[in-house]
């Protein structure tokens, strides 16, 4: 339940959307709980589903900042300059507002927007080192310097009272990236009618005209009311639930009734529910770094491996290799979801959603135009995407292989050049050359090293699940564990953050030796036919 303090914000929010145009018809605004604060709840059956309709004038985009008497001017010339995005533009531009307090017209949405939040940016130091080891944690490190870097080095000059207020650029930045959504605005919401688009508006406005499709303009956004939606998977559920709406943006008024408008149409609200939306099919990692929390069992987690770009540069061959990657277009990294394992050696699910020929009809290169080296029996069965097996194939090339794939191209090409290989040209030579062992050999070694890096400093799978399996999950700042009663009767307190980190940490551990048991069973398949 609300306190007095929060039923005053909420009030005056209410007051504010309405001067500012925005009907909610079939659903009203209250607290939820100490978690997730506010969230919109279905109030009556409306005959056309339409529950919320908000003006689109109200969004805060790219171009409503740059049109800002105080911050538009200095704005444009930092973007102008490509010295900043649209992202900081309206991560700076909440900043602002938030400083100006009770000056701001933007204060009553603002004051309804949670003071702290989940992701890791707002973990405390014993909850971050829970994280080691992940790829969040690095993220989250690059990021924390990023945030820190921009606003010391862009906004001095521009509002030297930033700096004053100590974690206001963390804020902002979780503000946008927790209620951002990507807005196809209408042509002639941003351009009169029958006006051409200047060739610099890219630039000096705000909008990224390589988004554009016909008539519609792709724009990173918060739209206060729709905002205030939570995500369908909430938190520390463990089966998915149906999002109960989903918001369509409405440029004639056809089904809203005002033009140039953004609704929320009712998918399977029940009136006195909370009213969800889907966040979209996003892993923990995802989740956590954006949103702030985490989902068990988390059907569309994935793992990310790469190949560090910088071990490439001692390799003798350096030069050589990263031609060849370049005409591959060669990804050094992918990420391997979860639901990839279900088309493997190790099925983890009894029912296939796919027929394992349907999934491996992309897979595999373009096998040899010679014909020397067939195509491997397990090739329906490997779950590793080509493109990155194609990278890991030139980067593990040996002396001899190198010398054998030139001589291909040569072959094809013509040994004065008079053409260029193309991409499917090298990426087949480079296969009829080495093969797979190499590609494989690495991958186990990536893998291999992820796990121990993951394990390092806070054991195995197991170590973590014996942790969890003692926790007791509530509302509130904490979270309940039960120690050895045998060496006491006091519980342990731990927090949602450590809890979130713990629970992603130990998807990661799993899903890198699923994937390890995939690669390793691969390449030793291999090596069995290439014998």
């Amino acid at each position: 339940m609300a306190n007095q303090e929060e039923e005053i914000k909420l009030e005056l929010f209410l007051q504010w959307l309405q001067v500012n145009g925005v009907e909610l018809r079939g659903c009203n605004i209250k607290y939820c709980d100490s978690s997730k604060g506010f969230g919109l709840f279905s109030t009556t059956n409306v005959s056309d589903g339409v529950l919320l309709v908000v003006p689109l004038n109200l969004a805060i985009t790219p171009m409503r900042v740059l049109e800002d008497p105080l911050l538009g001017p200095p704005c444009k010339a930092m973007y102008e300059e490509g010295e900043v995005d649209d992202r900081f533009l309206m991560i700076l531009f909440l900043t602002v507002e938030r400083l100006r307090g009770s000056n701001s017209t933007w204060k009553p949405y603002l004051d309804m927007i949670p003071s702290s939040f989940g992701n890791p940016l707002w973990f405390t130091d014993d909850e971050f080192r829970e994280l080691k080891g992940t790829t969040l944690y690095q993220a989250s490190m690059s990021q924390k310097k990023s945030l820190l870097a921009i606003f010391e080095d862009k906004v001095k000059n521009l509002l030297p009272r930033l700096l004053v207020l100590d974690g206001e650029s963390e804020r902002a930045n979780s503000v946008f990236w927790t209620r951002a959504l990507n807005i196809p605005l209408p042509r002639t919401f941003i351009f009169p009618e029958g006006s051409e688009i200047p060739a610099s508006y890219s630039i000096s406005n705000g909008v990224n005209i390589a988004s554009m499709e016909g008539e519609t303009l792709w724009v990173e956004g918060l739209v206060p009311g729709i905002d205030f939606c939570n995500h369908a998977n909430l938190r520390f559920c463990h089966s998915a639930i149906k999002p109960a709406a989903m918001w369509e943006v409405d440029s004639t008024g056809t089904t809203s009734g005002v033009p140039l408008s953004m609704f929320l149409l009712s998918v399977n609200s029940e009136i006195g529910k909370e009213i969800t939306i889907s966040y979209g099919n996003k892993g923990n990692e995802e989740l956590l770094y954006l949103y702030g929390f985490i989902i068990e069992d988390n059907p569309d987690d994935y793992l990310m491996v790469h190949y560090p770009a910088g071990a490439l540069q001692n390799d003798p061959f350096a030069d050589s290799k990263t031609q060849l990657l370049q005409v591959e277009k060669a990804e050094l990294r992918c990420l391997l979801p979860k639901s990839l394992l279900d088309q493997g050696f190790f099925p983890c699910s009894s029912s296939e959603s796919k027929n394992i020929q349907e999934c491996a009809k992309d897979k595999g290169p373009n096998y040899s135009w010679s014909g020397q080296r067939k195509t491997p029996s397990y090739v329906n069965q490997l779950v590793f995407p080509e493109d990155f097996l194609t990278s890991l194939r030139t980067v593990a090339m040996q002396e001899n292989e190198l010398f054998n794939v030139q001589s291909l191209l040569e072959e094809l090409v013509g040994s004065d050049g008079e053409r260029e290989p193309s991409e499917a040209e090298v990426r087949a030579a480079v296969w009829e050359a080495c093969g797979d062992s190499g590609a494989l050999q690495l991958l186990v070694d990536l893998l291999n090293t992820k796990l121990m890096n993951l394990e390092e400093g806070s054991g195995t799978e197991e170590s973590d699940s014996e942790l969890l399996e003692k926790t007791c999950v509530r509302d509130g700042p904490a979270i309940s564990i039960s120690v050895n009663k045998a060496e006491s009767s006091s519980d342990e307190m731990m927090s949602k953050n450590r809890w979130a980190g713990i629970v992603y940490r130990r998807g990661q551990k799993q899903l890198t030796r699923l994937f390890l048991r995939e690669a390793e069973h691969a390449l030793q398949l291999c090596l069995n036919e290439e014998c």
